[in-house]
């Protein structure tokens, strides 16, 4: 199975609606490693690394959110898998 790195911004009403936390969940559900944060302007930036078909279910479930969440757009940046990291964590600050 081919491996990969996605680095995504979501647009929208995601800060204050749990979609951090929701995301972390998400990504260890999948298996996959990385991390999430939100922006300054309102945004959320997330990386996942692990398998390709378990991020593009990544990217499907962030395209919904949780319940609460209201996406509007979603910039992908698809790049190789370096295996940076060990874990998903929720990044704090920017």
């Amino acid at each position: 199975m081919k491996k990969g790195r996605v680095h995504l911004i979501i647009h929208g009403l995601v800060q204050g609606v749990f979609y951090r936390a929701s995301t972390r969940e998400t990504a260890l559900r999948l298996g996959l490693k990385g991390w999430v944060r939100n922006l300054p302007d309102g945004k959320v930036e997330a990386v996942f690394e692990g398998p390709a078909d378990q991020l593009q279910k990544a990217i499907e479930w962030c395209r919904e959110g949780p319940p609460g969440a209201r996406v509007t757009k979603i910039d992908e940046k698809w790049d190789d898998c370096p295996s940076e990291f060990s874990s998903f964590d929720i990044r704090y600050g920017w």
